[in-house]
């Protein structure tokens, strides 16, 4: 098992302040969050990791334990040790500790629950055994983040999600509206009695796309260069499963938007209320002209060079 150095993964000296450690860890943890990192495993470890450290260098009582096993390892390296031979033993912990972590809820309620074995040597897993020296058990209870994807059409009507932790089943409602980045509150399912958030991410439509952040939409619809110069009408397809007809004004372009008026998603906590839907026109030019349109086109780009 190797030693870990939370010191340099927070990017702190040893003497290190209070202030000066949750700084540290405040910044790291901003820029590794897997919120802005959705799909980067690397800077899921990594957050973990900082976690981890500062779960250790943030508690007193863990961080004079920590440091005497610094000291000791030091020396045991400065006369030639073998790695592999340190007795971990004597440092083996009374199974407490917590983490936070934001994941696979396997993850989060499985064995090892995040934590290195280095950490679960020294210190021990959440929930089992003594309290730490100096916390209350109160104190242990931590929010666990884990990530629900979602379909559009879920997020215009609701959906529901079934997570299983241990022998048991979690019906979990998403609401309508949910988008990137909604959290859903599920109370004392997390960590020591602490809550699970689910944070929702949109999965990506074949069809739509979100404005920004919605509640807005955008389709794309393809219209011939005869309804675009002279006006006319042509079928939209919306969330709701329904085309409906959309009004093209006379000399519209490739690229312009047409907005439809509540056909978006819900605006979230005011489900009665829905978002537009924008409407991206693509003009085709028309393919296999016969001779006698092709001298109608002529005749026309004459008329407009005069």
């Amino acid at each position: 098992m190797d030693y870990k150095d939370y010191y340099k993964i927070l990017g702190v000296e040893k003497g290190a302040s209070e202030t000066e450690i949750k700084s540290a860890y405040r910044k790291l943890a901003k820029q590794y969050h897997p919120d802005k990192n959705l799909g980067d495993k690397k800077a899921e470890e990594k957050f973990k990791e900082i976690n981890e450290a500062y779960e250790v260098l943030g508690d007193a009582s863990k961080r004079t334990k920590y440091d005497r096993l610094g000291a000791q390892w030091n020396r045991y390296q400065q006369y030639g040790g073998d790695p592999g031979g340190f007795d971990w033993s004597q440092w083996t912990a009374n199974r407490g500790g917590t983490y936070t972590y934001s994941g696979d809820l396997n993850d989060i309620f499985g064995s090892g629950a995040g934590f290195s074995d280095f950490f679960q040597q020294i210190f021990g897993m959440s929930g089992q055994g003594a309290t730490p020296r100096g916390r209350a058990s109160s104190s242990l209870a931590r929010d666990a983040e884990h990530e629900v994807g979602i379909t559009l059409e879920e997020s215009l009507h609701g959906t529901t999600r079934i997570l299983s932790k241990g022998s048991r089943k979690l019906e979990v409602k998403i609401p309508k509206g949910a988008k990137n980045g909604t959290k859903v509150r599920f109370a004392g399912e997390g960590v020591d009695g602490g809550n699970l958030l689910l944070v929702v991410k949109l999965a990506e439509h074949p069809k739509f796309k979100l404005r920004e952040e919605g509640p807005d939409l955008e389709v794309d619809v393809s219209v011939d260069l005869y309804t675009a110069v002279l006006g006319g009408e042509t079928p939209v397809p919306t969330l709701d499963g329904k085309d409906v007809k959309l009004t093209i004004p006379p000399e519209s372009s490739s690229g312009q938007l047409i907005r439809l008026r509540g056909k978006g998603l819900p605006k979230l906590r005011e489900t009665d209320e829905r978002g537009d839907l924008y409407v991206r026109l693509s003009v085709h030019v028309p393919k296999n002209i016969t001779e006698q349109e092709k001298i109608l086109f002529e005749q026309l780009a004459k008329m407009r060079n005069k």
